[in-house]
């Protein structure tokens, strides 16, 4: 491969000659030959974002002159667009400030910039200008987790509820076998059911929005330390404003500069809503699961959409494909939150040193869980059915009914009852007419299904 010499304050070094970046990239890449993970497209928008915006206030303040400002801010924005990515190959597991990264896209904007302009822009002095990558790094973990918050999961949220709404208003006549412990237990509404799952699914948006004005909040300003030098006083609060106009999110400076590069709380506690999140999704993916075992041998309780072949063996089996990925996500998301927990206490005195793997598995769980949740509702509840019949059979055939006779003949009579029925296989009416002096008109009545799941109801 034809090679260029670069230099940095360490000397030269040999890069690609048809390479975007310079001599601090490649040096990352020499060192840091880990995992074969780059940090994610997010994370490389939020950097082309923050570069852009950063230029922008430099020229505003006469910092830098507006040619050169709007060559960066032309750069910049490609980078934020995806056309670079490319460009961009250190890996996840780097320098623990993030430095590598930042670097690359310095390297990266200013050779663009320097190209259109025809005169030299340096990475640091120009690009980097009012910045560090003490400051950079975490503004672009918070900027990148904001976008995709309001871009991919909270849309993904939302889109699983309408559709476990829109299934639930058809679902209110039919009847099913509840089950605790995995056992038979009193009977409810198909639509009953579902209203659990699309109350975990708002009460973990509302979570994650709670969160929200911590993640707005950044770090850009703070520089090496948190005291701000070599950047103007009001950096902070231009960049912000020219974020949010540049996103449409209300990015505001940080409240406490030393806190925003010193410790990386509001991340830990986002991932810490994000696995709540993934704990609400696997708990609906297991029961849907459950619900579509069989089909004769298993609950057999619906059937979901045949989307692919379930056996390279067996002829005409088919999984249920779906709820088992959003599973596995959701283990991941719960596996990611334990890493961003102990990277979060990697805070020593004023710098948090494990960024880049905070900013990686931030990333991928938003990412992961409006994915999931949205496939959950497309591809498997949209499509699902319920066997009625089915439903009907083994409700017809649960002893458990007994429960609402409790007050007229009390526990112990209608435990005796329920164990005779489960004996001898038969329905519970005809097992309590031989025992009680009712009706079976009265014990019809008492035991209908579909009252027992209006019982106490609001």
């Amino acid at each position: 491969m034809e090679q260029r010499i670069e230099r940095d304050s360490l000397g030269e070094i040999e890069v690609p000659a048809a390479a975007l970046y310079g001599a601090q990239t490649q040096r990352a890449i020499d060192n840091f030959d880990l995992s074969g993970l780059r940090m994610p497209r997010a994370f490389i928008r939020a950097l082309g974002l923050i570069k852009g915006c950063a230029a922008r206030v430099n020229a505003d303040l006469g910092l830098i002159d507006p040619d050169l400002g709007r060559a960066i801010e032309a750069a910049a924005a490609r980078v934020a667009a995806g056309e670079l990515d490319h460009a961009f190959p250190v890996d996840v597991f780097q320098t623990g400030s993030g430095t590598s990264s930042n670097m690359n896209a310095n390297e990266v904007i200013a050779r663009l910039a320097s190209d259109a302009l025809v005169r030299a822009v340096h990475p640091n002095d120009h690009v980097n200008m009012s910045q560090s990558s003490n400051d950079v790094i975490p503004t672009a973990i918070h900027v990148s987790a904001a976008l995709l918050v309001a871009e991919v999961l909270l849309p993904g949220l939302e889109s699983l509820a309408g559709v476990i709404d829109t299934r639930s208003r058809t679902l209110g006549h039919i009847v099913k076998t509840g089950r605790t412990h995995l056992m038979d237990a009193m009977p409810l509404t198909a639509a009953q059911e579902l209203s659990a799952w699309a109350a975990q699914v708002r009460h973990s948006a509302e979570r994650i929005g709670a969160v929200l004005p911590r993640l707005h909040a950044l770090a850009q300003g703070a520089t090496a330390v948190g005291t701000g030098v070599n950047a103007p006083a009001q950096f902070g609060v231009r960049f912000a404003h020219a974020l949010s106009q540049r996103t449409g999110l209300p990015f505001i400076p940080s409240g406490n500069f030393f806190e925003a590069l010193s410790a990386q709380d509001t991340a830990v506690e986002l991932s810490g809503q994000l696995k709540a999140v993934a704990v609400a999704l696997l708990k609906i993916a297991n029961d849907l699961r459950w619900m579509n075992s069989g089909p004769l041998a298993g609950l057999g309780e619906i059937v979901l959409p045949a989307l692919q072949p379930g056996s390279s063996i067996m002829p005409g089996k088919v999984n249920p494909v779906i709820p088992e990925a959003v599973a596995m996500a959701c283990v991941q998301v719960i596996g990611n939150d334990t890493a961003i927990t102990l990277a979060g206490q990697s805070g020593n005195f004023q710098l948090n040193v494990m960024l880049p793997l905070i900013a990686h598995d931030l990333i991928q769980s938003i990412e992961l869980l409006g994915r999931a949740a949205r496939a959950l509702g497309e591809r498997a509840i949209a499509g699902m059915s319920y066997e009625e019949q089915r439903l009907r059979a083994q409700l017809s055939r649960n002893p458990i009914l007994v429960t609402a006779l409790n007050r007229i003949i009390g526990y112990e009579r209608g435990a005796a009852i329920a164990k005779q029925a489960y004996a001898q296989a038969r329905p519970i009416v005809d097992v309590a007419l031989e025992h009680l002096d009712l009706s079976r008109g009265e014990l019809e009545r008492l035991l209908d299904p579909a009252a027992l799941t209006r019982a106490g109801t609001r």
